[in-house]
């Protein structure tokens, strides 16, 4: 049985990416198997797949979601809008000297007020004065992960946002889709891979590491998901062919295998705390491209679960000795699952 001590692993600080590559598909990509592994670059996925193999994607898109703000009593406050409820109403963290109450007015950007509702466990609900996605696009910044030293400018409001982004809802990019350009996405058109979209709002609790030692006792964080119909008959007829489905994310993978629990895969919406950690059954992706996931996080939890957690000691000792880089603007992997359900 693993404890949370067994994923926790040194990282120079020097590894972690605090900027894209100038261009999307130029970054470093491991192929991680048990056999072994292989330095590539990204834009070899290309001959790695093969026609009929299914690519899915999460088509989520980046909110402005942070803001700062003053409440009516003065006292500065950070926001952090973590999930869209209706056209008016959010669920959203907020950093102040002392909690809001409800009822209480907030004044954010120096724009629009917002009035403070009930709390909800980390969160509180907080009522907007029009379209809530009007107004955060309008006002509010580009939420970039916590190990990411300097504040959002243009350039990441374009680069921390995958190329096929198109509902709005997430505060953080699904990141594995960030290497993909439409250049490299033609390329793997023009070779007969097949290509499914799932949906899947990225929460602020992907960043955060867990703090139970005994692994059981950790309560993971609620995303909402949506898979349609047509992405489960392009997952059926892939596995029915032998190809493979690769999940592009671990967020993609999330919401395949959340919305495969009975033994299928199933279309709908619905929130998944789904926890894998080794010793779990894949029911659905064969293979997985990643990045580099933080110490001591439910992803590198994941990836020990579908590739073997022997095998990515091993990858995550080996891209550190090579410099790759880690995280959100970091290199990918490209991992096989090693325990595939039927």
């Amino acid at each position: 049985m693993y404890t949370l001590s067994d994923f926790d692993f040194d990282l120079p600080q020097e590894l972690i990416a605090q900027t894209p590559l100038p261009e999307r598909s130029a970054s470093r990509l491991l192929q991680v198997k048990a056999d072994g592994l292989t330095d590539r670059a990204f834009a070899d996925i290309v001959e790695l797949l093969q026609p009929g193999d299914l690519l899915v994607f999460n088509d989520t898109r980046v909110l402005k979601a942070r803001f700062f703000g003053i409440k009516e009593t003065g006292g500065k406050v950070e926001v952090m809008v973590e999930r869209v409820l209706d056209a008016r109403n959010v669920h959203a963290q907020i950093r102040a000297s002392k909690s809001p109450v409800p009822g209480m007015k907030i004044r954010l950007a120096d724009a629009f007020d917002v009035i403070v509702g009930q709390r909800a466990g980390e969160f509180y609900e907080l009522q907007f004065p029009d379209d809530v996605f009007e107004l955060i696009d309008e006002h509010g910044r580009l939420p970039l992960p916590p190990y990411i030293e300097h504040d959002a400018d243009t350039f990441d409001e374009t680069r921390y946002q995958t190329v096929y982004a198109k509902h709005p809802g997430a505060v953080a990019a699904p990141t594995a889709g960030l290497h993909f350009d439409d250049a490299l996405l033609a390329s793997l058109k023009a070779k007969g891979v097949n290509f499914a979209y799932v949906t899947l709002h990225v929460g602020a609790g992907t960043f955060q590491p867990v703090r139970n030692e005994n692994l059981s006792e950790h309560k993971m964080h609620s995303e909402w998901y949506t898979i349609s119909q047509q992405t489960v008959d392009a997952v059926r007829a892939a596995r029915a062919a032998g190809r493979d489905v690769i999940a592009v994310g671990t967020t993609s993978l999330r919401a395949l295998e959340s919305a495969s629990q009975s033994g299928a895969l199933q279309a709908g919406s619905a929130d998944t705390q789904l926890f894998i950690t080794p010793g779990y059954t894949f029911k659905t992706v064969t293979r997985l491209i990643t990045n580099f996931h933080l110490p001591k996080s439910t992803l590198l939890m994941l990836v020990s679960a579908l590739a073997g957690y022997d095998t990515i000691r091993a990858a995550y000792t080996h891209a550190i000795a090579q410099r790759y880089r880690f995280f959100s603007y970091g290199d990918a992997m490209f991992l096989t699952t090693t325990k595939l359900a039927g």
